[in-house]
């Protein structure tokens, strides 16, 4: 398989996690990894407006060629959710604006496929991206989370492909 750069997004209105890995076949590689943080006392519009510019910066300096985003989990205030759901929004437009693949993984299959845990916790995602990626540097739980969803679209992108190449025939 040829060489691919994949950004995995970890959505989130106040902090949404990014980080860019390189996939050659089996091997992965760091490249880069932060968060892009919204203004918590501005408007929900300019909150979404400084996602969207943070997350397109991000496409711009690191020019991935495919990004995975994580599927946001059922939460129970009614509020937060839309709210949770509007910056998945923002995650999910800006590559599909810039032309590129977007593909979503559930957080227990991330985790699954990262720690062997489906219902793993934070602690145990860091410490395995430590492992997978020893030149990462993960300052904030939400950056490592981003990473564990590119290393989980790396895993799943072969069968992702091959089950396409099957349903257009």
């Amino acid at each position: 398989m040829n060489a691919i750069r994949i950004l995995g997004i970890d959505p989130g209105l106040r902090k949404t996690g990014w980080g860019v890995i390189l996939s050659e076949g089996t091997k992965l590689s760091f490249i880069a990894c932060g968060v892009v943080e919204s203004e918590q006392k501005a408007t929900l519009a300019e909150r979404l407006r400084q996602l969207h510019d943070g997350i397109a910066g991000v496409i711009a300096a690191h020019a991935p060629g495919e990004v995975a985003v994580e599927e946001t989990f059922v939460n129970r205030d009614p509020q937060s959710a839309l709210k949770l759901g509007q910056a998945r929004g923002v995650a999910l437009v800006v590559p599909a604006l810039a032309g590129l693949e977007v593909a979503e993984y559930a957080a227990n299959l991330v985790k699954k496929t990262v720690v062997g845990v489906g219902h793993a916790d934070k602690k145990q995602v860091q410490a395995m991206i430590r492992v997978l990626l020893p030149k990462a540097e993960t300052r904030s739980a939400d950056a490592a989370d981003a990473l564990a969803v590119a290393i989980c679209h790396a895993q799943h992108r072969g069968a992702r492909a091959m089950l396409a190449k099957y349903q257009a025939r």
